[in-house]
């Protein structure tokens, strides 16, 4: 077992390997991090842990509220997760690398990074100023017959994205943009999909490449039914990462 130590990132949200992520980082737990990161030398990978928060907040209350207006907010690294952290985050992470790490004037930072690998998380440590965490590396097996799997999924993916696309007739990617091998297939179709936190975080820890091509079948094919009893849907934009508040 490949185990390592990172710092941890907690999101609203679920990154999967080879998918960018744009941060917006202001709190001070996570310049603490970035300042860290920047430390790492140039040609050196600057890496931390991206994990969905189950149950918590991402960005911790920085004020008073209720329901007892005089209460004072959180503060520290595990700040909005409870007094056991580990157990406010999803089991399976992915490791991001930060290629572009930019301070502001103000002290905050603009993040650029691009998720590589899947991980377990074994432990969570909030003894430091920002998170870290012992994880484990996750292998990505492709399973049985991840290849048409990947061809089934990617014609029912075209259609989803015409379907999304409606009366704005937007312009779908071709299949010479989209790409062949399984794996990445997986997780670019995981990450396009409009799905709730949950959804996108079980089809991260898919036990293998396959296993997550079926689940994206059987949700892109009923997606794609309602969505044509359902003419008026709005369409979304599929190629487009929100940037985090974080």
């Amino acid at each position: 077992m490949t185990t390592v130590r990172l710092p941890l990132f907690p999101l609203n949200t679920v990154l999967f390997p080879g998918l960018v992520l744009p941060l917006n980082v202001f709190e001070e737990r996570y310049r603490a991090m970035m300042r860290e990161l920047l430390k790492t030398p140039e040609d050196t990978p600057r890496r931390f842990a991206v994990v969905a928060i189950r149950d918590g907040y991402e960005v911790a209350p920085s004020a008073p509220g209720m329901p007892d207006p005089t209460a004072q907010p959180d503060r520290g690294p595990a700040a909005g997760f409870g007094p056991e952290p580990r157990g406010a985050f999803h089991s399976v992470a992915c490791v991001a690398d930060a290629a572009t790490i930019r301070e502001r004037a103000d002290g905050t930072f603009e993040v650029l990074a691009t998720g590589t690998t899947r991980v377990r998380l074994l432990s969570v440590d909030a003894s430091g100023p920002f998170l870290t965490a012992e994880l484990e590396e996750l292998a990505e097996e492709p399973g049985d017959e991840a290849g048409a799997l990947a061809e089934g999924v990617l014609r029912s993916f075209r259609q989803y994205q015409k379907r999304l696309a409606g009366a704005r007739e937007r312009s779908l990617s071709s299949g010479a943009e989209l790409p062949d091998d399984p794996s990445v297939v997986s997780y670019l179709v995981a990450a396009a999909m409009v799905h709730d936190t949950p959804t996108k975080q079980r089809l991260l820890q898919a036990p293998d490449t396959a296993s997550r091509l079926r689940d994206e079948l059987k949700l892109l094919r009923a997606e794609t039914a309602i969505i044509r009893s359902l003419p008026s849907l709005p369409a979304f934009e599929l190629t487009r990462t929100p940037t985090s508040l974080n």
